[in-house]
């Protein structure tokens, strides 16, 4: 994935990939600008999907039922189950999804980034 970007003049590139492996400093300090709003960015996204979706859409999305569960608390008193409360479901369930794509999109992102200033192995 990504590496410390080496200065000029700071000693010999690290690892033996195919990159030019040195930066100046005008290129380093957009590296990491591209770097921290990158991270800035997918924070947000994270924010997001952790609160505001499974917190604050808690009482919204409660009487929304989605799929078919398998508890008898989300049934009637017969005990058949009629599906779970979507705030339920983001929470649980669509909160890992997305930490996955954030993740992914985060490893992509990166790798572009490295290409772009020729850090990449």
């Amino acid at each position: 994935m990504s590496k410390n970007p080496q200065w000029k003049g700071s000693g010999s590139s690290s690892g033996s990939g195919s990159g030019r492996g040195k930066l100046s400093a005008d290129e380093a300090a957009a590296y990491w600008k591209s770097n921290v709003t990158i991270i800035g960015i997918l924070l947000a996204l994270w924010f997001i999907f952790s609160f505001v979706t499974s917190y604050f859409l808690a009482g919204p999305l409660s009487g929304i039922m989605f799929g078919g569960g398998g508890s008898p608390e989300f049934g009637g008193s017969d005990g058949v189950a009629r599906g779970v409360p979507l705030s339920f479901w983001m929470a649980q369930q669509g909160g890992i999804f997305a930490f996955i794509i954030i993740i992914v999109t985060y490893a992509k992102l990166m790798d572009n980034l490295d290409k772009k200033y020729g850090l990449n192995d």
